[in-house]
């Protein structure tokens, strides 16, 4: 374990957390990654983490609780309604789209189905939320 912020990965696909692991670490990121498969373990794994993840990279189509409502729960929550949250998945309904920025996503991105371009975008995301954004300060 290292000291840097914790990512996590809210995703039910267990080849798209594979490559979204693979692509965070193909862009260098040494964060600790951790991994809920339903939206029951992300909220479980969110409002109790402490320390608050850095950003939350979110699938809206996931067993048990949906993305969405993982997403309005995060917001509703005194501790982490202002934790970083972006809705990483293969809808590119607008509906989707506008609930997700309705309830608070900081970020919408539509999983590419091309390898090489999924992977870029994976990576990006890390670089940015993980290294250069300025995280909260701690005990806000």
């Amino acid at each position: 374990m290292n000291n840097l912020p914790i990512v996590c990965i809210v995703e039910d696909n267990p080849d798209d957390e594979r490559l979204t692991i693979r692509a965070l670490r193909k862009g260098k990121i040494a964060n600790e990654i951790k991994v809920a498969r339903n939206g029951e373990e992300a909220l479980n794994m969110v409002l109790n983490a402490n320390p608050l993840p850095c950003v939350v990279l979110l699938d809206l189509k996931l067993p048990k609780i949906d993305g969405l409502e993982v997403l309005r729960r995060i917001r509703s929550d005194e501790r982490t309604h202002l934790l970083p949250v972006v809705v990483l998945t293969s809808s590119s309904e607008d509906r989707d789209i506008l609930e997700s920025y309705s309830f608070g996503a900081n970020s919408y991105v539509r999983k590419s189905v091309e390898f090489d371009r999924f992977t870029e975008a994976v990576r990006q995301l890390g670089l940015y939320w993980a290294l250069v954004n300025e995280p909260l300060p701690k005990g806000l």
